[in-house]
């Protein structure tokens, strides 16, 4: 029933080439983006997890 309704509709094969674009140089984008980062950036924000934590880093501590 639906594909009947779908057919009717003029230029509806447009939609998913569009959608397939536009995924598609999303991740494009993203890969570039994420070969093209810092590496430096990258290194430090990974020490960040792994670093001794003495701050008081909670909510009450952040009103100060």
């Amino acid at each position: 029933m639906y594909k009947n309704v779908l057919q009717a509709i003029d230029g509806i094969e447009i939609y998913p080439l569009i959608s397939f674009t536009i995924f598609f140089v999303f991740f494009l984008g993203l890969i570039v983006y994420v070969i093209l980062m810092d590496k430096k950036y990258v290194k430090a924000m990974s020490a960040i997890a792994c670093e001794n934590e003495t701050e008081d880093t909670t909510f009450e501590g952040l009103k100060q």
